[in-house]
């Protein structure tokens, strides 16, 4: 587990529709060390100088035009962004690396409403650090600097035995009885195989249909698969819900059944591989060592091995588990050779993979909220997932389907009565008193404020009680012709 400090900052006007967002953060990188060296080789205003600020704030403006911050960390030599790792081999950013490191600089974030002059400071501080920094923190050396959106800290190991969040283990309070149903499912063909006995694919196909036929219907189920998972999201648990969503999103993309069917299976068993990892490796409430993230990745690998030897398994199914962590441009892990690409159906369950992950909670982070994470997905788009599979997604999935009990930013409770197609993650709600009795008014939380921001945001998908009907509160249904 690492920490480091952040400094919260304004919104920042949005820069031009035109730009992509930033996926590679190393031009960044470059761009302080080699403002850091102009630091000691020029005066502040040296035309050499003011063209690498310009350089580095359309960089920086770039990505801030459709997210708040940047958030770059160095971990284990590899560099992340925004939380996914960007690697490269490259000996020149390795040794860029290794001087933000040698400074103690382990991460670097940059949020909205910074101005050029805030990252020539930091260019210069960046060189000062190697006379030393005195024993003042960081923060109040570049605040003294006029610093106030951009960090650098230094990722610090630490015991997290103790101090690690506590998820309960699976799902809790009332679930749809379908779902629950296929839970139960998973686990025991996950546990057969993690006790090194033969998949059952008699118990796969009943979940496979459970699944397509009874799940996908119920607009509990989906409520509570789509919205935010407080607990820890085992892979059980993961797998059933990337299954759902990749159904969804095939149905969005007119598959019959058989194909709907092949493709459930493989989402169902693409982590099966995490069956050989030790528990404690999936569950380490931290960074994972060298070792351990060879250990994760080999789970494709384990994966494939596993289908591969289970007779009447769909075809495609091994390959799915095989490359479902490797990306639209050729890369990921394993290393498959000449930049292969991975199948459709496997670029389907990775949207789908990458979703769940992130509203998902665990040990060590609490879970992403729908909106974080699609932003997420579009940041990845074009990069490591399918451009058009993510557009499908977010077009195709009511994350809040009708009638689902939520509650928002606000700490407001309320219904959902109505989606609204052109913002699927932001419903119009029946606002509910506090003893969910009565409706006290309605809200779209699609509204915005005055600069731009939503108004409200859903938050959590609630369990409503055993006598809460819902029905109360939805519009009555339109007569039949």
């Amino acid at each position: 587990m690492t920490t480091t400090e952040t400094t919260p900052s304004p919104r920042r006007d949005q820069t031009s529709a035109m730009e992509p967002p930033l996926s590679d953060p190393l031009p960044l990188l470059r761009g302080f060390a080699v403002l850091r060296r102009l630091s000691g080789m020029y005066p502040p205003g040296h035309p050499t100088i003011a063209e690498r600020l310009r350089e580095m704030d359309d960089i920086v403006r770039q990505h801030l035009r459709t997210a708040p911050a940047i958030r770059i960390d160095i971990i284990h030599g590899d560099v992340h962004l925004d939380g996914v790792a960007c690697r490269s081999d490259n000996q020149g950013t390795a040794q860029i690396l290794h001087e933000l490191v040698e400074l103690g600089v382990h991460s670097i974030h940059i949020d909205r409403g910074v101005e050029p002059e805030e990252l020539r400071a930091v260019g210069q501080f960046l060189w000062e650090m190697k006379e030393g920094t005195g024993g003042e923190p960081v923060e109040t050396q570049l605040a003294r600097r006029n610093v106030r959106h951009v960090s650098l800290g230094r990722l610090v190991a630490l015991d997290t035995r103790w101090r690690a969040m506590e998820w309960p283990d699976a799902p809790e309070g009332q679930l749809d009885p379908a779902y629950r149903e296929s839970l139960a499912l998973a686990e025991q063909t996950f546990d057969t195989v993690g006790a090194g006995r033969a998949l059952d694919l008699v118990t796969g196909r009943d979940l496979v249909e459970l699944l397509i036929h009874k799940v996908a219907r119920s607009s509990a189920a989906l409520a509570q698969i789509l919205a935010v998972k407080q607990y820890e999201n085992l892979t059980y648990c993961h797998s059933v819900n990337v299954a759902m969503i990749g159904l969804l999103l095939g149905r969005r993309l007119g598959f019959d059944e058989p194909t709907t069917a092949a493709l459930v299976e493989a989402a169902l068993l693409h982590d099966i591989g995490k069956t050989r990892v030790p528990l404690e490796i999936l569950k380490k409430p931290g960074a994972l060592d060298r070792q351990e993230r060879r250990t994760i990745e080999a789970h494709t690998r384990f994966g494939a091995e596993i289908l591969a030897g289970v007779e009447r398994v769909r075809p495609l199914t091994p390959t799915v588990a095989l490359e479902h962590h490797r990306s639209v441009t050729g890369f990921g892990y394993p290393d498959l050779g000449d930049r292969a690409i991975p199948h459709p159906l496997t670029q389907i369950v990775s949207v789908a993979d990458t979703y769940e992950a992130i509203t998902g909670a665990r040990s060590y982070r609490a879970a992403g909220l729908p909106q974080e994470a699609c932003l997420i997905l579009a940041r990845l788009a074009g990069q490591q997932l399918n451009t058009a599979l993510v557009k499908a997604f977010v077009s195709a999935v009511t994350f809040f389907p009708i009638g689902s009990l939520v509650r928002t930013s606000r700490n407001e409770t309320g219904v959902v009565v109505r989606t609204n197609p052109a913002d699927p993650l932001h419903p119009v709600l029946a606002l509910l008193d506090e003893g969910l009795a009565a409706a006290v008014g309605e809200v779209d939380t699609a509204s915005r404020d005055a600069l731009g921001g939503y108004e409200r945001h859903i938050v959590e998908t609630l369990t409503a009680r055993e006598d809460f009907d819902v029905t109360r509160f939805l519009p009555p249904e339109p007569p039949q012709v």
